[in-house]
């Protein structure tokens, strides 16, 4: 698989990203009180919690590779928006004292993946064309 070659602050942008993601496995895995409150709140523990795990571990790798780089972020922007939603209706932006750092951490990956989803939008759309060419 060829690496993508892109800009410094992109790049950076998109380690710290990845980091972010990487990083909250840990609590949603080792199944960390705060993880386990989120989920139950939003009654979707344990399945929720492991399964949106996967999915970020996934979309993780994914970036930084360049025929998947837009499902990555595409992964990436919707986790996010369920997460922040869930925030917004659900959980509230603080979670257990933690002065709204998950909600902070949430809205950085959303605003970076919906940059990189808009960057690498041509490399979607190719696949949408030929569906409206035939008529479907």
């Amino acid at each position: 698989m060829e690496l993508i070659k892109t800009k410094p602050i992109e790049l950076s942008l998109k380690i710290v990203m990845t980091l972010i993601l990487i990083q909250t496995l840990f609590f949603k895995f080792t199944a960390s009180p705060e993880s386990v409150y989120i989920f139950t709140k939003l009654d979707a523990e344990p399945f929720g919690r492991i399964s949106s795990g996967i999915i970020e571990l996934i979309a993780s790798f994914l970036v930084f590779y360049h025929r998947t780089k837009i499902y990555g972020f595409l992964l990436i922007f919707g986790t996010m928006t369920v997460a922040l939603l869930s925030h917004i209706f659900v959980l509230g932006i603080v979670i257990m004292n933690d002065g709204g750092l998950l909600f902070i951490l949430g809205s950085f990956c959303f605003i970076v993946s919906g940059y990189f989803c808009f960057k690498y939008k041509n490399d979607f759309t190719p696949f949408i064309k030929p569906i409206k060419k035939n008529g479907l």
